[in-house]
């Protein structure tokens, strides 16, 4: 094993093969992925490994179109099999909002070159004639949408490494991670220990673990989550070719085609927290007991939509741990406080961003920044006021609402307040409405009667803060001011009072 690396990933899921991956493919070579056990040990092995493109943020639908595409490149490349499927994905919209939000979808499709489109009802049954479409306002289609084989795409990560000079050390475990006067870090193992100038914690289940040896507190906590595959189902076994999948977000529930059957996996309200203190050192390879009346609803759902699930039996129930940051999406990047210390945890749909988080990240450590800016996913945006409880609230929020629509300014009221100024109190009694800001109350508007919302159109809170809004006279212009009274503001046009 090396002494020194140019890097040191900590992991050996989907995610942290990645990394290793693509920072060997940038030029490093002397870099070395440490694995406590397997290869695919935690949430990677039981992954449902569906892979979409679409995504609310712009930048993360570019990530995960990458991730799409690169997959059968790494099979051409590695000659290792991804157990690549892309039949693709059908999204069905029950509601006005839901509608909105696909065909803004689609708009942002076609500006990025990516393909995803409507298609008539009588086509959608063409595609997937086992889905009832009754109450579907719209249907776009994803043409590459679909689903890997977890492992063959971890190993193929891993293959793709080694033959660029990359080390992986399975049955490795971390034992402490050891910042330096000199800026590197020193990662002490069993075997050995290796000085790097970079730690990647992409430990999954266990990056609170790995991140404490740092002195790091990170806000994740892990959940239950359930899947089942039902046995043969005679209508798809006929097929001449594979279905795609099912996205019917507002049914709360995600389906596609396993074999000849069919896999159901749903979020559902009643949350199941799971090692709150701690992932457990021995965990691998484990599930817990199966508990498909809690997803029962879901399931429900499901069959309302595709009848000929109620009629087929259960083959197998994955009920598996993943692990969540409170607003779901990536822990990403450098560690503002830990100079040389790189995160990439927290990651619920995996195989859809493996791919882009990999390259980014190595992008990252390589060139010195990322070529897309993952504000979204920045590491500074949550600080150490995100304690235990604000990060079980948000997250138990977050999992039983895991296909609800962002809506451009969205506030979640869970876990809140978290902190306040000497102020709230005067501007709660003057009617305010609060927003969070990095822990913070800070007010939206002053009118208790008109309640928060969010949408995709003008919300009740806009008319109510214009009623309220005193009118102000243009100032007059004078040789000693310093801004021009019709300065065009950013998005916002001349100022014009």
């Amino acid at each position: 094993m090396r002494t020194h690396a140019q890097a040191v990933v900590i992991g050996g899921g989907v995610i942290g093969c990645s990394i290793l991956y693509h920072l060997a493919k940038m030029g490093w070579a002397e870099v070395v992925l440490l694995e406590r056990d397997e290869l695919t040990s935690g949430s990677t092995w039981h992954a449902a490994a569906n892979i979409h493109g679409l995504h609310d943020s712009t930048n993360i639908s570019r990530l995960q179109h990458y991730t799409m595409t690169l997959y059968k490149e790494l099979e051409a490349e590695t000659g290792q099999s991804c157990g690549v499927f892309q039949p693709g994905s059908l999204y069905l919209a029950q509601t006005e909002a839901r509608e909105h939000q696909l065909r803004l979808q689609e708009a942002k499709a076609r500006r990025y070159g990516m393909n995803f489109h409507e298609v008539s009802r009588d086509e959608a049954e063409r595609l997937h004639p086992l889905v009832d479409f009754d109450g579907v306002r719209c249907i776009m289609f994803e043409p590459d949408g679909g689903n890997v084989d977890p492992s063959g795409v971890t190993h193929a990560y891993a293959v793709g490494a080694r033959r660029r000079g990359a080390e992986i050390h399975r049955f490795t475990p971390v034992t402490a991670t050891e910042a330096q006067p000199d800026g590197t870090w020193i990662v002490r193992t069993p075997k050995g220990d290796i000085r790097t100038p970079w730690v990647v914690n992409a430990a999954g289940l266990w990056g609170r673990e790995v991140a404490a040896m740092a002195g790091l507190n990170l806000p994740l906590i892990p959940t239950e989550h359930q899947y089942f595959v039902t046995e043969t189902i005679a209508q798809v076994a006929a097929m001449d070719r594979r279905l795609p999948s099912v996205a019917d977000r507002d049914g709360e529930y995600y389906l596609r085609q396993e074999g000849q059957g069919l896999l159901v996996g749903a979020y559902e309200k009643d949350v199941r927290f799971w090692a709150e203190e701690g992932t457990p050192h021995g965990f691998g390879h484990e599930l817990f007991p199966d508990d498909l009346d809690r997803i029962e609803d879901n399931i429900m759902r499901a069959i309302d939509r595709v009848p000929v699930i109620g009629e087929a039996g259960i083959k197998r129930v994955i009920n598996g741990p993943m692990i969540w940051s409170p607003d779901s999406a990536a822990l990403m990047g450098p560690v503002p406080e830990l100079p040389g210390y790189f995160c990439c945890t927290g990651i619920i749909p995996g195989f859809s961003q493996s791919g882009g988080l990999g390259r980014l990240a190595a992008e990252w450590m390589v060139e010195g920044e990322p070529s897309l800016d993952m504000f979204d996913w920045d590491m500074a945006r949550f600080g150490a006021w995100a304690g235990k409880d604000f990060t079980r609230a948000r997250v138990g929020d977050q999992y039983a609402h895991r296909f609800k629509i962002h809506f451009p300014g969205e506030e979640r009221g869970a876990g809140r307040p978290v902190r306040t100024r000497p102020v709230h109190a005067l501007q709660k009694d003057m009617g305010g409405v609060f927003g969070l800001n990095y822990g913070w109350e800070h007010p939206l508007y002053f009118d208790a009667d008109t309640p928060d919302s969010a949408g995709f159109t003008r919300q009740p809170w806009w008319d109510s803060g214009a009623a309220r809004r005193a009118p102000c006279a243009r100032p007059a212009a004078s040789s000693t001011s310093r801004i021009s009274p019709n300065i065009a503001w950013p998005g916002r046009g001349p100022r014009t009072g």
